[in-house]
């Protein structure tokens, strides 16, 4: 699907494969991507996480407000920054796994919560990147942006995890099934909790390198993060009821999502009209899930009779 929009591309919205676009459309494609694979530790798990906008603008804020606001470095401040998206995840984790509250509830909740430290914080007026991390943020080796190279380790580094890893095969066997994995010993609640704790550090990662590229960042910059995030991970095969994931095809469907983003502006389209598609992609996505493809198709074995 993303190499035949590849392709298609320069017929839709020509100049949209040329060089320059293509250098500002994959450091936003490597943010998603970040974010994605934040989202795809939750949703492995039968979660919904939509508290994605307000982790990724505080995280904002910590490298372009907090850094001056507290006379501590920039290590410091993102470290912080870090931390505190960690906390708010252990914590969405605690309710829907211990108290039992719904998922998108809890999340939503600590979205709000999120989106008024970051008013309470700026005051309302966005703050600048430090230079030398906003370079970094902009640069690139051998002409591959510095945050795709960022996102792709940290895609292989998860796909490796899940796949090669003690911690990562009982991660995916608790999303297969929870009871299954508590009979034989794994310890379900710290790793559905873990999940909501590692997805935060990603969404502020992914918040704070965003700050870093755009320099002087909106207070609201992680609101587009909201549902394309969800629909990178259904693309790239999850399931939203959990146990099947893969973070490369995950990453592959943030790239398609950005490029078709792309495309859409390129020809002209609204910005409306790009929300619009990625609530149609997400639609279809969901909908291709339940579809009995090998009946369709005839392959489902029929009895035999005799």
């Amino acid at each position: 699907m993303a190499a035949a929009l590849f392709v298609i591309s320069p017929l839709l919205a020509p100049g949209s494969l040329s060089g320059s676009a293509l250098a500002s459309m994959l450091p936003f494609a490597a943010i998603l991507m970040i974010a994605a694979l934040g989202q795809s530790l939750v949703i492995a798990h039968g979660g919904i996480d939509l508290s994605v906008p307000g982790a990724v603008a505080l995280a904002a804020v910590f490298v372009t407000k907090v850094p001056e606001m507290l006379g501590v470095s920039l290590p410091v401040a993102a470290l912080l920054g870090l931390l505190v998206g960690a906390g708010a995840g252990v914590l969405i984790g605690f309710v829907v796994v211990h108290v039992r509250i719904a998922a998108f509830v809890a999340t939503l909740a600590m979205n709000s919560i999120l989106i008024g430290v970051v008013f309470a914080v700026s005051k309302g007026f966005p703050g600048s990147a430090n230079p030398d991390f906003s370079s970094f943020s902009v640069g690139s080796v051998l002409g591959i942006p510095n945050l795709l190279l960022v996102a792709l380790a940290l895609t292989l580094l998860v796909q490796w995890m899940r796949r090669r890893t003690v911690v990562g095969r009982r991660f995916m066997a608790v999303g297969a099934s929870v009871d299954a994995a508590r009979l034989v010993g794994i310890r379900t609640r710290l790793y559905q909790v873990g999940a909501y704790a590692a997805a935060g550090v990603l969404y502020s990662l992914a918040g704070m390198l965003l700050a870093g590229y755009l320099r002087t960042p909106d207070i609201l910059l992680g609101n587009s993060y909201q549902l394309s995030s969800i629909a990178a991970v259904v693309l790239g095969g999850s399931l939203l009821a959990g146990g099947i994931s893969n973070a490369l095809a995950t990453a592959v469907a943030a790239l398609f999502l950005t490029q078709l983003n792309q495309v859409v502006l390129a020809a002209g389209a609204p910005t409306s009209m790009q929300l619009l598609v990625q609530a149609v992609v997400l639609a279809l996505a969901v909908s291709l899930h339940r579809i009995p493809v090998t009946a369709l198709l005839g392959l489902r074995k029929r009895p035999h009779r005799r």
